[in-house]
């Protein structure tokens, strides 16, 4: 189980109770009982093969039936009760683990109260793991059933908020408690958060400007639309997914983190697919079962399936020490197929599917056979009988006939490799001839033999020779000093080859899953989930939960391909409308990073463990509009980004923070800082250096000589001594983040100071912290500074030299206005002092007699400009959303 899981613990338990509590209510035994004894008890007592004491705690009657011992309740009578005593007196369970004394007193008290159960129960148990008729009722286990919407009361003022049912939703809840939304967002306020939201970019002031001027009903559709159509709208959401897939470019998993060299090609899949608006149901088919839907061989694919290829790099995502010297084989292979079964699970289905890996989930219906049936859908890709190791996982794209083409070029090549040896055999043996010739005649037998003669077989005599005459010792790579010409007739010949080679076709390799046709691996269960004690032989399937109204069922015959069709199974099953996870969960992703929280708060987890809905109608309404409009994202930030709720102020109001502290009914905007990359990338558009350069492989990182993981090309020895130029080429390094390279061990220092996605093994939601090291990067970080001094570079060109201006224009590109008088007065006061400050500080140095005139440095206006970048860059009107 996670470990934010275990902290939470005893809060969920509360959380099923605390309604009880609160209103002085008898504990029931599915809400508040069962809960407690899955978490504690039934491992023992219930789901095990033989109960412990013959004690079977799974159902109310089992427990008033009681074991060996006799019964483990007396209605009314919990001081006669033997499980109450047992575990108020800390006997039970066995382990540290034990209940508190609010999860005892839910336990008294539901005895006290007669030990009733609010359902009737299963005629007959079975044995083990139990799904109860309760369980399947949860919510997310639920169909999508589209509600209808709701109405508001005839001449209620709040009518005329509604601009599309999201408003209705949450209008029905604010008017319970006598609350509304917030007033409008300015329009100022309204393009900078659709702009971020949907580009990760502020908007330009000719944007505003134009947005300022439209006065048409429909200037802020128009806006929407064109920035959906824009290319840095898929740079935007593709990053938000690859999140959730726990995209980096390395393994991970060792100490070395090796480079994965092709794994960018599935972001930029991503990317292309968000910015098509590829169906939603058909990008997770391809991400799951891309392999199984084209028909090898790869080499001859149409590009379209190529993709779909490159689209199952989702599934080589997980970190993989399997290449790692030393690895544990068994190990490292059974985690790398635990974090996909994790993923996948977290990604599609939204429940905590990994917690059932080494015993049944404690909370929800899902035994540890389901992991299993689910791992067993994978392992014919990752066979831990014949596992590949990451560096030889890339598929190849050349066809036959370029293949072909490049062993006839290669055959070429080495014809003219061995004409060049030949010619520089023959000039080093004109030119030692040369060399000899100038020793007395007597010496020249003994110094050819000398140096016809290896090096280790040289008498003491030979070898003083040709130490007394080093001339002599003509070679390959001293040529030169005897021959320059020769050296030159070499090199051309030699680039002659290089050249030849260079024509061959490129042979592109993409890191894909595939399967080997014919070869399926057997899936084991794992007492405790370990790989050294397999148990029973497991078949593919999905949630046991779910098995009847939707189960999934795999093809007993392979696909046209070869492969088993297992994950096209999957896929299928994922995405057919009846499935109630999916729509739910991607609409709740969606939802989140418009309003910075979930619909429902914890997107990987809609389990018992996560958070409820605030909204379960809206949630379900969205999911059936998403499924219902073919799946298409677009369509659902269209409704999102024009309903009234997503459009109003994030002012507070008393009222309104006292009846929901929180903001959980939305009666104002949430406010927002900007995430790590739109941190970074907003910095970059404002001074004017971001680079907008897609696709491609990733811009490195490495670590400086302070540790610090920055933008270059590692060029260094053993020692960590720099061997050479270490920069990347001129403007690689601003570009967008999302082509920043991903190392998990080298997380880019000024990312990741700001909260950057932390995939082990993949990033269900971001934290947002406000730390100290962030104010310090801010203020000394090289980035920032650079920045700054190019923001000031950029409003001096824009402005000339009146202060006024510069700080005119330095608000227009931070902010997005003009500042107001008092603000100008200041910045211009700021101005005029830092200038005067520096030039005191640091004055220009006098010009020596004689001497070069020294590089112009900069003026105290032009460093007074740059610092005052630098407080426009770091303050919160810049850093936050609103």
């Amino acid at each position: 189980m996670p470990r934010r899981t275990l902290f939470l613990l005893p809060a969920v338990v509360l959380f099923f109770t605390s309604s009880a509590h609160a209103a002085d209510a008898p504990p029931t035994f599915n809400a508040h009982v069962r809960p407690i004894l899955k978490a504690y008890c039934l491992e023992c007592h219930g789901e095990a093969e033989k109960p412990k004491g013959g004690l079977d705690l799974r159902l109310r009657r089992l427990i008033v039936k009681g074991g060996k011992s006799g019964p483990a309740v007396t209605e009314g009578k919990p001081e006669e009760s033997p499980l109450i005593e047992r575990v108020a007196n800390g006997e039970m369970p066995p382990g540290k683990k034990k209940l508190t004394a609010a999860e005892v007193d839910v336990l008294r008290r539901w005895v006290a109260s007669g030990a009733k159960v609010e359902t009737p129960e299963p005629v007959t148990a079975g044995t083990g793991f139990l799904i109860t008729d309760d369980d399947r009722r949860f919510w997310s286990f639920q169909p999508i059933r589209r509600p209808v919407v709701p109405s508001l009361p005839t001449g209620s003022r709040t009518i005329a908020f509604v601009t599309n049912p999201i408003d209705s939703f949450l209008l029905a809840k604010l008017t319970e408690k006598g609350l509304s939304f917030a007033p409008p967002a300015d329009r100022l306020t309204l393009i900078r958060r659709v702009t971020f939201d949907l580009t990760g970019l502020p908007p330009t002031p000719e944007e505003i400007d134009a947005f300022a001027r439209d006065e048409a009903p429909t200037a802020y559709e128009k806006v929407v639309d064109r920035l959906l159509a824009s290319p840095r709208y898929g740079e935007r959401w593709g990053r938000h997914w690859l999140d959730v897939a726990g995209y980096a470019d390395s393994e991970g998993g060792s100490p070395e983190d090796p480079v994965r060299p092709t794994a960018w090609k599935y972001r930029d899949y991503v990317i292309r697919s968000f910015n098509a608006d590829k169906p939603f149901d058909q990008f997770i088919r391809e991400q799951l079962a891309g392999d199984e839907m084209v028909k090898p061989p790869y080499p001859v694919l149409a590009p379209p399936d190529v993709d779909k290829l490159v689209a199952t790099g989702f599934l080589r995502m997980a970190p993989d020490g399997t290449g790692a010297p030393g690895a544990d084989p068994k190990v490292t292979r059974n985690q790398v197929v635990t974090d996909t079964v994790k993923i996948v699970s977290s990604a599609f289905l939204g429940v905590t599917v990994g917690c059932a890996q080494c015993h049944n989930h404690r909370y929800d219906p899902i035994p540890q056979a389901d992991f299993y049936r689910l791992r067993a859908a994978f392992e014919p890709g990752y066979d831990p009988t014949a596992w590949v190791p990451p560096a030889f996982r890339q598929v190849s794209l050349y066809t036959d006939e370029e293949r072909k083409m490049a062993a006839a070029i290669e055959a070429e090549a080495v014809k003219l490799d061995a004409d060049r040896v030949k010619k520089q055999q023959d000039l080093i043996e004109a030119t030692f001839e040369k060399e000899l010739a100038k020793l007395p005649a007597a010496m020249k037998d003994p110094a050819r033999t000398a140096r016809n003669t290896p090096d280790g077989k040289r008498t003491p005599a030979q070898k003083k020779l040709m130490q007394d005459h080093p001339s002599l010792n003509v070679s390959a790579g001293s040529l030169y000093l005897y021959d320059a010409k020769a050296a030159d007739v070499l090199k051309t010949m030699g680039e002659k080859a290089t050249g030849l080679r260079n024509k061959k076709p490129f042979e592109e390799f993409i890191r894909a899953l595939t399967e080997v046709p014919g070869k399926v691996p057997a899936t084991v269960l794992f007492h405790r989930g370990d790989p050294d004690q397999p148990k029973e032989k497991v078949s593919p399937g999905g949630l046991s939960v779910l098995d009847g109204p939707l189960a999934l069922v795999v093809p007993e015959k392979p696909t046209p391909g070869g492969t088993t069709g297992r994950r096209l199974a999957l896929a299928n099953w994922l995405t057919d409308p009846r499935h109630p996870l999916p729509a739910r969960v991607i609409v709740n992703r969606i939802w989140m990073n418009h309003f910075g929280k979930g619909i429902v708060g914890t997107p990987g987890d809609f389990g018992r463990l996560g958070e409820r809905p605030t909204h379960p109608e809206l949630l379900d309404w969205l999911a059936s509009e998403f499924v219902a409009n073919g799946w298409s994202a677009k369509k659902l930030h269209q409704l999102i980004l024009t309903s009234t709720a997503y459009r109003q102020s994030s002012a507070r109001e008393p009222a309104k923070d006292a009846a929901d502290p929180d903001n959980h009914l939305l009666g104002r905007f949430p406010l927002r800082r900007l995430d790590a990359e739109a941190i970074r990338d907003a910095t970059l558009a404002v001074s004017g250096k971001l680079n907008p350069k897609m696709y491609g492989p990733p811009v490195p990182v490495m670590e400086d000589d302070a540790g610090v993981a920055v933008i270059g090309k590692e060029n260094r020895d053993g020692a960590r001594y720099k061997l050479g130029d270490e920069s990347v080429p001129a403007g690689e390094e601003s570009r967008r983040s999302i082509y920043i390279q991903v190392r998990r061990s080298k997380p880019l220092a000024v990312l990741d100071t700001f909260d950057w996605a932390t995939v082990e093994p993949n990033c269900e939601v971001r934290n947002s912290s406000t730390a100290t090291p962030q104010s310090l990067m801010l203020l000394n970080g090289e980035f920032v500074i650079v920045q700054a001094t190019a923001f000031a570079d950029r409003v001096r060109k824009d402005a000339g030299d009146d202060p006024a201006a510069q700080v005119g224009r330095a608000w227009r590109l931070a902010y997005g206005r003009e500042p107001i008088e008092k603000e100008r007065a200041g910045a211009v006061a700021f101005l005029r002092d830092s200038a005067a400050g520096f030039r005191k500080v640091l004055p220009a140095p006098a010009p020596k007699a004689g001497a070069a005139k020294p590089a112009d440095a900069p003026s105290p206006e032009a460093r007074a400009l740059a610092a005052l970048g630098q407080v426009l860059l770091s303050s919160n009107r810049f850093l936050y959303v609103d």
